[in-house]
């Protein structure tokens, strides 16, 4: 999970690359029969019939979204968003956003939304509160430093112990960093992103772990000095441990099987590799580290 400040330069050129159409094809009867069934149905599983209701935190950030416009269909998540309505036949004019906090979502009890899309990784302890979709992005969790910072030079395995992290509660980033990296130091956890990003530019920690797209959003557009210039890296990233982004569901919601038929006709018709390849491709050349 992560939270990044919206950039509007940044956001004005991916947004000149907004995909306007998703054709979905299927490589088979099945899977469009499939799909059709589950287009007829899906309007009485919805919790607003008629309207598919899709919640994100707010600010939405840039790669995920831009301009902090879920609606406007610009960004991985709101394009993935738009492609499963497509997909099973839900008309953009039918899908509705509404705001729901990043650690608000994997609370159990009932949901005011038919899923959740906020880079929310899979955990087997989340599963055991809400239902999740199969993946629409596996994960690679990065490293973000401030430039002059010796982690940038010295980051062999022993040597990443010796740092001062900090992460935002609950995220997979500060999980890997307990659980992967184990430095000498336990980790400093701040209630938002936002507050750990100020610990990294005050030098109060030396290190941030975050997935790799956001690390390299964060690094080069967000941690800036009073001239706008970028005064953090990403260091690199780590190899994957099989984490990815699901869509969350309140536990047991029977849209969800739906929108994996939809997921799986968009993976193997390459719109979600299209679509990674236009909102998140520059962000994801960084060198590969050993935890």
């Amino acid at each position: 999970m992560a939270m990044r400040s919206v950039r509007l330069a940044l956001s004005a050129m991916l947004g000149a690359t907004m995909v306007t159409a998703v054709t979905i094809t299927t490589a088979g009867a099945s899977s469009a029969r499939s799909l059709a069934t589950c287009a007829k149905k899906v309007s009485s599983e919805e919790i607003h019939k008629g309207t598919l209701t899709v919640a994100t935190d707010s600010p939405a950030y840039t790669p995920w979204f831009i301009s902090n416009k879920p609606d406007n269909g610009k960004g991985y998540e709101s394009a993935v968003a738009y492609a499963i309505a497509h997909a099973l036949r839900i008309k953009r004019a039918d899908v509705n956003w509404v705001v729901e906090p990043f650690d608000s979502s994997y609370i159990p009890g009932p949901k005011s939304f038919d899923f959740d899309i906020n880079e929310i990784s899979y955990t087997p302890a989340r599963a055991k509160a809400v239902t999740f979709s199969v993946s629409y992005y596996d994960v690679n969790q990065s490293i973000v430093a401030l430039a002059k910072s010796p982690i940038v030079k010295k980051h062999t395995p022993k040597e990443l112990k010796s740092y001062v992290y900090g992460d935002q509660i609950g995220t997979t980033g500060l999980a890997y960093i307990n659980n992967q990296i184990k430095p000498t130091t336990p980790a400093k956890v701040f209630t938002t992103l936002d507050q750990a990003v100020l610990a990294l530019e005050t030098k109060l920690i030396d290190a941030i772990v975050i997935d790799t797209p956001t690390g390299q959003y964060m690094a080069q557009d967000q941690i800036t000095n009073k001239k706008g210039k970028s005064i953090a890296t990403q260091v690199g990233q780590f190899p994957s441990t099989g984490e990815h982004y699901g869509l969350l569901f309140s536990k047991g919601n029977r849209l969800a099987a739906c929108v994996d038929v939809a997921l799986g006709a968009l993976k193997k018709n390459g719109t979600l590799a299209a679509l990674q390849k236009k909102w998140l491709g520059i962000y994801t050349s960084v060198p590969v580290i050993q935890p």
